[in-house]
């Protein structure tokens, strides 16, 4: 006679007091795959730091009460001394004199065509004042961290000094009789390849209208205050599309229900039926690539074209 016991998970045969088990029940289910975990974002506060220090230094360099003695003239003199900022006249967003920013290394463009080509990365580093510094630095980690925390320092760094350079170059071609620095084209980068991310990945989303809306509200209230007078504008347009082309290429997600391999405990054949990335985001990839290498190929012809050529 045979018992039955435990539903239809085992049969006690007693004659034989075999046990038989259905295969799927031999072992434990795989440990699933674990969650998403967020980086700890350290790259962006210290793009932070560097860009104060260098503030900080733009300051003491600029000396103030040397360039205008006795130096009552200066903001601050009382109390900062030597770091104290030139006059409203002179620079109304309280900091150097645009002849100490060019002495440091900011966007000008006789001197990048005539071989000092380093500069397209220099003015990423300088602002013009206080008031032009905490902008933008408030602006990089409202931006800056949560990208970090979800894609790593690696990728964030590389995004935001590749859209800086691409933000430096578009200045260059259209701003030639002044000065130019600053982070908004990085910082517009970062905007950029948020936008991206959210359209190569738009099937991972889960309020995709409400994402997309309130991104685009942000985009389009900074591309406004870039449009007023004195704001270097060339530059954000430049950073917003190298960064919105590197977040085709550098913030890609993989699908839901694909199972990275390293999760899958040893003897668990799991068949994978589900790839990693979907077509479209292969096609969007490739396109991004293409058009990012013409974009900046094309930007480097314009500005250096005539002097290698001729």
């Amino acid at each position: 006679m045979g018992k039955q016991g435990g539903g239809s998970t085992a049969v006690d045969v007693v004659e034989s007091r075999a046990m038989w088990v259905p295969y799927h029940y031999q072992h434990a289910p795989p440990t699933p795959a674990p969650p998403n975990l967020l980086w700890a974002s350290w790259l962006v506060p210290a793009f932070v730091i560097a860009n104060i220090a260098v503030f900080a230094y733009s300051m003491y360099a600029n000396n103030c009460p040397a360039r205008h003695p006795p130096g009552h003239v200066c903001v601050f003199f009382s109390y900062i001394g030597r770091y104290s900022f030139e006059p409203i006249s002179v620079n109304p967003l309280l900091g150097p004199a645009s002849e100490t920013l060019d002495a440091m290394g900011a966007l000008d463009y006789n001197k990048i065509v005539s071989g000092e080509a380093w500069r397209l990365i220099t003015c990423i580093w300088l602002h013009g004042g206080v008031i032009h510094l905490l902008a933008n630095m408030l602006s990089l980690l409202f931006i800056g961290v949560r990208l970090e925390e979800e894609f790593g320092f690696v990728k964030i760094g590389t995004l935001y000094i590749i859209s800086g350079i691409g933000g430096s170059l578009m200045s260059s071609l259209y701003i030639r009789r002044k000065i130019s620095v600053g982070a908004s084209g990085a910082l517009f980068g970062l905007l950029g390849a948020m936008l991206s991310e959210l359209i190569i990945n738009w099937t991972l989303y889960a309020n995709k209208c409400a994402a997309l809306m309130t991104l685009l509200v942000v985009i389009a209230v900074n591309m406004a205050v870039g449009m007023v007078p004195h704001v270097d504008s060339s530059a954000h347009i430049g950073g917003f599309i190298s960064g919105f082309l590197l977040g085709f290429i550098l913030l890609i997600r993989p699908q839901f229900g694909w199972v990275d391999p390293k999760n899958i405990p040893p003897g668990y054949g799991i068949n994978h039926t589900t790839p990693k990335h979907k077509v479209h985001q292969y096609v969007f990839w490739i396109l991004a690539f293409v058009l990012l290498v013409v974009w900046f190929m094309n930007n480097l012809i314009r500005l250096f074209g005539d002097h290698i050529f001729s």
